[in-house]
């Protein structure tokens, strides 16, 4: 059960991270608070690579040539992923938007059994489809299609769809580095690997087109720094996390960090918590409970 504390460390990391991007969204634009994560994450990783390096006495891992359509998979589908999340929290509240981004186990389910062979049995599936029912239950709130309109329901479906593909394709590297390295060296390489390409296109996307936003991703260092910080714990957990269990299992027990977001959502954005958000709480609880029994 190692991989669920590795899911509840990083689902705690990825709600601090996401409440900083999008308080950063409004100095730095969609693109440049979705940079953040990946080019301060990137130097915190190699931070923590290089000390699992020196503590393990692991030799620096051969990627063999499946490990990169697999790492660009995840690498590229994460940046679409972070992207139209932080869009869709500009047009709905955060809570609602991590709501929507979480009826990604569904469809990672789908991803991993398509791609890599990830089985799900009954009793899985039947979590999965409780917890994830209990995220949208939470998301479909009254009047919040009048209010908002259908773009950020839609951006969060989309953005979950592109995770999904980004956890599938992140395992099926790290599972090509495991044949000759431990799960925690080949996760962390595979962490360093895809923020290091994350970090070079996004930072010639701005330099191209609007450079003057990474000066002002310079200029905000410390708030960027804790983001980018806390991206890398909540990375570092997940990628843990995918090396011993499918990504739909860890996926689904990162629910939990809707009920992180409900936290969050009170007592940082003053927003309540309604009778059919505390609804689909339960119904999340409930599928995570099954989800750990069927381990």
């Amino acid at each position: 059960m190692l991989w669920a504390v590795f899911t509840l460390i990083a689902a705690a990391a990825q709600t601090a991270r996401n409440a900083m991007q999008r308080e950063l969204t409004a100095t730095l634009g969609t693109v440049g608070a979705t940079h953040v994560r990946f080019l301060f994450g990137f130097a915190f990783a190699v931070v923590f690579f290089i000390a699992i390096m020196a503590v393990t006495g692991a030799s620096l891992p051969h990627a063999p040539p499946a490990f990169w359509p697999w790492v660009v998979l995840g690498m590229a589908t994460q940046i679409g992923a972070t992207a139209t999340m932080l869009a869709a929290m500009n047009d709905c509240s955060f809570v609602v938007t991590i709501a929507y981004t979480k009826t990604e186990p569904v469809q990672v389910a789908i991803f991993g059994f398509m791609l890599l062979g990830d089985k799900v049995t009954p009793l899985l599936a039947a979590a999965i489809v409780i917890a994830s029912a209990g995220v949208i239950v939470m998301s479909l709130k009254r009047g919040a299609a009048q209010a908002n309109g259908i773009k950020p329901t839609v951006l969060g479906l989309v953005s979950a769809g592109l995770f999904g593909l980004s956890a599938t394709g992140f395992r099926g590297a790290i599972l090509e580095i495991e044949h000759t390295h431990s799960f925690v060296v080949a996760a962390t390489f595979t962490l360093v690997v895809g923020l290091f390409m994350q970090s070079v296109v996004l930072s010639a996307w701005l330099a191209w087109r609007e450079p003057g936003r990474l000066t002002a991703i310079v200029r905000a260092w410390r708030p960027a720094g804790f983001a980018g910080f806390m991206g890398a714990i909540a990375s570092q957990f997940w990628f843990l996390g995918f090396a011993i269990a499918t990504a739909a299992s860890v996926r689904t027990l990162g629910l939990v960090e809707v009920l992180f977001a409900q936290g969050v959502t009170h007592y940082l954005f003053r927003q309540k918590t309604t009778p059919r958000e505390i609804a689909g709480m339960a119904l999340l609880v409930v599928g995570v409970g099954l989800l750990l029994w069927a381990y």
